[in-house]
């Protein structure tokens, strides 16, 4: 019943889900620290940077995430010539692409977030903070930050499960992950249901296990009020 995945050998099964996992990895990780940098912006008592940060999120947030994919294929990549370090490797260019999307986007989420934690932070212990002679700078660094991060571990873990399931949009621009296999195996196959299931569990297989390991972190990190 299984045998037409042998015919699919570039990628096969496992290394189309495993440039996913590439994908949702490297994207996860810039996104928290875009997110963060942004979140920092959303606070700061300078006007321009939460002006900045404030119009990123609301414009980027609310902009599909398939036209930023795209975007960054004929813009980036086609009008601008932006390679990110791959001129002659049509697929880690666009790889590469495909996470400077992902990254730009998710990083939104990651953004309100961590304010959301920033904010349940008592204002009491950053003025008693600043009252020492810390800067804001350091306030957030030492103080708040490390308190936001601990109560916003559940809501994180739903940006990087919808981060992992996201990751599809970038077969718009070829990159060989598995919804490009899936819509390749569709095309050739007539076992249309059988193939659709057996990425449905694929994807079940990679977002679960996050969601129950960090479901965990959440209740045992929690900060007591």
């Amino acid at each position: 019943m299984f045998d037409f995945l042998s015919d699919y050998d570039d990628p096969t099964l496992l290394g189309a889900f495993w440039v996913t996992v590439q994908l949702t990895v490297l994207s996860a990780v810039g996104s928290l620290i875009w997110g963060t940098l942004l979140a920092a912006m959303r606070v700061s008592p300078v006007p321009l940077m939460r002006g900045f940060g404030t119009a990123y999120v609301n414009i980027v947030r609310n902009t599909p995430l398939t036209v930023i994919i795209v975007f960054t294929s004929l813009g980036l990549a086609d009008i601008f010539a932006v390679t990110m370090g791959a001129p002659d490797d049509f697929k880690t260019k666009y790889f590469r692409l495909a996470v400077l999307g992902l990254v730009a986007y998710t990083a939104a989420f990651v953004c309100e977030a961590i304010r959301s934690g920033i904010n349940t932070v008592p204002v009491g212990q950053a003025e008693a903070a600043r009252a020492i002679g810390l800067s804001f700078s350091q306030v957030l660094r030492l103080v708040v930050l490390p308190q936001a991060f601990r109560s916003v571990i559940g809501p994180l873990a739903n940006v990087l499960i919808a981060l992992t399931k996201n990751t599809t949009v970038a077969a718009a621009i070829g990159v060989a992950e598995a919804a490009l296999l899936m819509k390749e195996m569709i095309e050739n196959e007539a076992q249309t249901v059988l193939i659709g299931a057996i990425f449905a569990f694929g994807f079940v297989v990679l977002t679960l296990p996050t969601g129950l390991i960090l479901g965990w972190l959440s209740k045992r990190l929690a900060v007591k009020r």
